[in-house]
């Protein structure tokens, strides 16, 4: 365990630091966005890319790891379905507690599997990410229009666009035509991939509105232990069932593990849904993701 805390306090430190500093108004408040955006169409994605050009895709396990995040996806929006269906909740509401059960946090996953399995562990979260992202979107766009109706070109442009799902398909691409990262291009995504996941953190605690913790604290905290505790222990029901090797058992809770994403909250304000609710479940999910998950890697170790 001691171990563990070493690898995982300072990705919190960072978080709590960019807090601080966008409290503190440093570097100033025009920095944050900007740097959120370099981070999301360029740093990030060259992470993605030179992580999957030189993925192992013979891997034997991969078929029985996307099989098992479909399942882990499904039976999660299964859940959500029914008790939005018990509930009677509204799209805006159903939108941002789908979004704080199923998305995720995919610097802190990033960083906390770089930290503590190596770039064997951040080849293999690249593949997760390949499958999470695109299901995980849809879904989320899904559950924000599901009032007023959307068209498959509004649901899956979005999709299509992002950078994320850009770069992934872009690394498979190079990797299954054996192109691979010829002439100093590996070294130029290795130098700007470097920079992405410490700026991605600096950039989640900035995030963070402590004042929206107020006024909604059953639904919060049911949804954070939804995320936190159910979601992993639904993903090790999955890993187990298929028989997943250790480690690809244990990068699949982890990501099922993991506090939902900051640009969750971007998402809700653009697509109509409660935008308060939504902010209120990403920071308290962050805060108590730094008890829950060394308290999770620590059993799975």
């Amino acid at each position: 365990m001691s171990a563990l805390l070493l690898a995982l306090w300072p990705l919190f430190a960072l978080i709590v630091a960019g807090h601080l500093l966008r409290r503190s108004d440093f570097p100033g408040e025009a920095f944050w966005p900007g740097a959120e955006r370099l981070n999301y169409f360029l740093l990030f994605p060259a992470l993605l890319l030179s992580s999957l050009a030189r993925a192992p895709l013979d891997n034997p396990a991969l078929p029985r790891l996307a099989l098992a995040v479909l399942l882990a996806l499904g039976l999660g929006w299964l859940g959500l379905l029914a008790l939005r269906r018990l509930r009677g909740w509204p799209a805006a509401r159903f939108g941002a507690l789908v979004q704080g059960t199923l998305r995720f946090n995919t610097y802190l996953g990033l960083a906390t599997v770089g930290s503590l399995y190596g770039q064997a562990g951040l080849t293999l979260a690249a593949l997760l990410l390949a499958l999470l992202v695109p299901a995980v979107n849809v879904l989320s766009v899904w559950a924000l229009s599901a009032e007023r109706g959307i068209s498959a070109r509004g649901l899956l442009l979005p999709i299509a666009r992002n950078p994320l799902i850009l770069a992934c398909l872009g690394g498979v691409l190079l990797n299954l035509t054996g192109l691979g990262l010829p002439a100093g291009t590996e070294r130029l995504l290795g130098l700007l991939a470097a920079a992405s996941l410490p700026l991605g953190l600096l950039c989640v605690g900035a995030a963070l509105r402590p004042q929206e913790l107020r006024g909604e604290g059953p639904t919060l905290l049911g949804n954070s232990l939804a995320r936190l505790l159910l979601m992993p222990l639904l993903a090790f029901a999955v890993a187990r069932a298929l028989a997943l090797p250790s480690l690809e058992s244990t990068l699949l809770m982890l990501f099922f593990a993991l506090p939902t994403a900051p640009s969750a909250y971007t998402l809700s304000r653009q697509l109509g849904g409660d935008g308060h609710l939504m902010a209120g479940i990403i920071t308290l999910q962050t805060l108590l993701a730094a008890l829950s998950l060394p308290l999770l890697l620590g059993g799975l170790g």
